[in-house]
């Protein structure tokens, strides 16, 4: 919308009547030519709003150490092709007795009657099935690699969370601080109409003016580390993923656990990424073992030769092959078995760990929310109704400024704190997402 303003001239009482009526018609004219539009006000530039999951997503999305590692199941994926091809049948040809030191015997029938021609083709057939232990064991090393990059995509939803997390705190901080700001500057006003009417000393109303100074630097505080928790967030996010000015959509908030640690620990064994990769550790050692087996069978190689001597053609067929009296590929064979003992205990660790983990983060959730519940409980309004009191006191000349000054501090150490403890608490729950491997606990 824009408003339209007419601009008027009017001509007072004046001595020369027909002046004054062109002068009157001029401004008339002159105000209707500059009627213009005007906006009403600026639009401020709209700010993009993330949530949680926006954020995760877009991480996901543009993170280059994410795109970096999911490069490594497109480079297996390539050698599951190089696995799995067969070897190439070779082909041989050549002459002999050509009469290079003679140049007079370089004809046709001399060359048919004195020179040999041989022209062959061969294969190497591979046994005890080696192109489809390669393939499996491919197979089985992508499987591994893709169970691992699920485990970076878990590690870094769960970087983006705790960021984001600390970004929402550093959003509290700044709006509870220019709360108890603006609050302040009210109480300081009064003080210095009391001063001014003589109901408060001198020396109290410099205390006032004194401890304003700190809750302006409290403020300025607070808005530099919610500057530097979102650059650290846009960071992990992806520079270009996000705008310069972007905001969080979302608040701190309380969120109550209601599944088991047995279920939790149930969903974990059967979906965290980095107990998957492991097991499939497993099959991926059994499966080099299974390859290593087929690499001691000895292959054999078949050849067709076409010869054409003195006048003469003929065929041969040759076969060879190695005689495993020696080398059957013993050492290869032991150490692919061990590397299976040593895969399955990995498994075995990898399993423990995550039970672990859950556990911690279970109780350490449990115990975070138990504080969160404390303050909800009547400390905040405690807090609130003793600094209410103290100020309504204070004003009224009940009460001294120390007393004032004090509840005033407890009550901002509470609203800390219990901010500080709501981050904690999402925090907490973050953890034991990433704990079990998914991001909805049931």
């Amino acid at each position: 919308m824009s408003s339209c303003r007419l601009v008027c001239i009017a001509i007072k009482n004046t001595n020369n009547t027909h002046l004054s009526e062109a002068v009157t018609a001029l401004a008339l004219l002159f105000s209707l030519s500059i009627c213009f539009l005007t906006p009403a006000s600026s639009q401020t530039q709209s700010k993009s709003l993330i949530t949680l999951d926006q954020a995760i997503a877009l991480a996901l999305e543009h993170n280059h150490a994410l795109k970096a590692a999911r490069t490594g199941i497109l480079q297996n994926q390539a050698q599951e092709i190089t696995a799995n091809l067969r070897p190439n049948p070779v082909f041989s040809a050549d002459t002999q007795f050509l009469p290079f030191f003679n140049p007079a015997n370089f004809t046709a029938d001399n060359i048919d009657q004195l020179s040999q021609f041989d022209v062959g083709i061969s294969y190497l057939w591979e046994r005890g099935k080696k192109r489809q232990r390669r393939f499996e064991a491919a197979q089985d090393q992508t499987a591994v690699t893709r169970f691992q990059v699920t485990d970076s995509e878990r590690t870094t939803t769960f970087n983006v969370a705790q960021q984001f997390i600390a970004a929402l705190l550093a959003k509290a901080n700044v709006e509870l601080a220019t709360q108890d700001l603006d609050s302040f500057k009210q109480t300081v006003d009064i003080a210095n109409y009391q001063y001014k009417v003589g109901q408060i000393s001198e020396g109290d109303a410099l205390k006032l003016r004194l401890q304003l100074l700190q809750f302006q630097s409290d403020l300025s505080s607070a808005q530099l580390a919610r500057m530097q928790a979102m650059a650290s967030l846009r960071q992990i996010i992806g520079y270009d993923a996000v705008p310069e000015n972007y905001e969080l959509d979302a608040d701190l908030k309380f969120e109550p656990l209601t599944s088991s640690l047995d279920n939790l620990q149930g969903m974990a064994l059967n979906q965290r990424p980095d107990l998957l990769a492991a097991k499939q550790g497993v099959n991926a050692a059994e499966s080099q073992h299974r390859l290593a087996i087929a690499n001691g069978k000895r292959d054999f190689n078949t050849s067709f030769d076409y010869s054409h001597t003195s006048g003469q053609s003929s065929a041969s067929i040759f076969f060879s092959s190695e005689l495993p009296i020696f080398d059957r590929n013993q050492g290869e064979k032991a150490r692919t078995l061990y590397a299976i003992t040593q895969a399955q205990e990995t498994a075995s660790e990898t399993t423990e760990t995550v039970m672990t983990d859950i556990r911690n983060a279970y109780e350490a959730l449990k115990v975070n929310q138990q504080i969160v519940q404390l303050y909800e409980s009547g400390y905040l309004k405690n807090s609130e109704d003793s600094r209410a009191i103290s100020e309504y006191a204070y004003k009224k000349g009940a009460n001294s400024l120390l007393d004032y000054l004090d509840a005033e501090r407890s009550y901002r150490s509470t609203q800390l704190a219990y901010r500080q403890a709501l981050a904690a608490d999402m925090l907490s729950l973050e953890q034991l997402k990433e704990a079990v491997g998914v991001r909805r606990l049931p």
